[in-house]
């Protein structure tokens, strides 16, 4: 039986230990961040022995690979790829070309990642910054408007889809009023109620239809004064469920994070019993991890349900000219730079 639950390893390989340990806890997917990263031959080699390990040949491998600060695999391994507010900067000047260079984004990451074994990339990111936006934000944001960061993300979202690999929308309901960086530091936002639907909520509505989304560790006042939305019961059921209208998987954004309070394991039953579906524990140490799996439930009920639609809305990959898609690509790019 699947658990609740998607996991890191420590290296690039599996150690004897990590395949015990997948085995026997059989957590839903992996994450892999640098550490993991050596080559292509490689990648592909580590995803196959977590999916034996786990016994499931549809088992997801995410990864982080935004473009710009957040992509775990660069250059020479991959083609080189611009922060999100560039798409954001061209579509200002020239609204197809903006999101045709999303769309092509999105379509060459995902051709990178489909073809290592990696089915899962944690993008588009749906935050709409305000002046005081975290710089773990930044630049990562596609645009200061609502609706523009939402058409950006659709396109991005789209081109992953044609090369066969799942979006993840976050930072769920937004994070783009974070303040401080949740990595570090518990963000809590103050805005009314009516300013984020009017705002940070929009963009998740516009693309609730797709199958996973990924929360912020971060507290809205206006709905829940005490709880992160990661580990609160009224942000996940009244917002995300409710005035979103999201039903697709609902994943916790990474619980090594400073941002969470208390120890791991508590960390994980807290987020279950608000309702979140799956854990997401990225760091690799095997002490965590074990705490992470005897936390987390099995897949069951509606977890399960948005579990199996997600892995059936994965396409397979479309026909693709790389490198046409990659000159019309880096010809875009040079007129965001020209605007820029």
């Amino acid at each position: 039986m699947t658990k609740a639950f998607i996991t890191g390893c420590a290296g690039q390989g599996l150690s004897e230990d990590e395949r015990a340990f997948l085995a026997c806890e059989r957590p839903w997917g992996l994450i892999l961040f640098g550490r993991n990263c050596h080559s292509s031959e490689q990648i592909a080699a580590l995803c196959a022995d977590f999916r034996e390990s786990v016994g499931r040949a549809d088992a997801p491998v995410l990864i982080d690979q935004e473009g710009g600060r957040v992509r775990r695999l660069r250059p020479p391994l991959v083609g080189d790829y611009p922060a999100g507010a560039v798409y954001g900067q061209l579509l200002a000047r020239d609204r197809e070309a903006g999101l045709r260079a999303a769309f092509l984004g999105g379509r060459l990451i995902g051709d990178d990642l489909i073809g290592m074994g990696i089915t899962v990339d944690c993008a588009p990111i749906l935050d709409v910054p305000v002046a005081e936006t975290s710089p773990a934000i930044g630049d990562r944001a596609y645009a200061a408007s609502a609706d523009d960061v939402a058409a950006i993300g659709r396109a991005f979202a789209d081109g992953l889809l044609a090369a066969g690999v799942l979006p993840v929308i976050k930072h769920m309901p937004g994070h783009g009023r974070a303040s401080v960086d949740s990595h570090y530091e518990l963000p809590v936002v103050e805005a009314g109620l009516a300013e984020l639907q009017e705002t940070d909520f929009a963009p998740f509505r516009a693309l609730a239809d797709l199958p996973l989304g990924m929360t912020a560790h971060v507290i809205f006042t206006a709905v829940d004064p005490e709880r992160p939305a990661t580990q609160s019961a009224p942000v996940i059921e009244t917002i995300i469920r409710g005035t979103i209208g999201f039903d697709g998987l609902l994943m916790s954004d990474d619980l090594s994070m400073k941002a969470l309070g208390g120890e791991v394991g508590q960390r994980v039953r807290r987020l279950f019993a608000a309702g979140c579906d799956m854990a997401l524990h990225c760091n690799g140490e095997m002490a965590e991890m074990t705490a992470v799996a005897d936390a987390s439930p099995e897949l069951t009920g509606e977890p399960l349900r948005r579990a199996q639609a997600a892995l059936r809305a994965r396409p397979q990959p479309a026909p693709l000219d790389r490198r046409a898609a990659r000159a019309e690509f880096d010809a875009l790019l040079a007129e965001a730079r020209a605007l820029s």
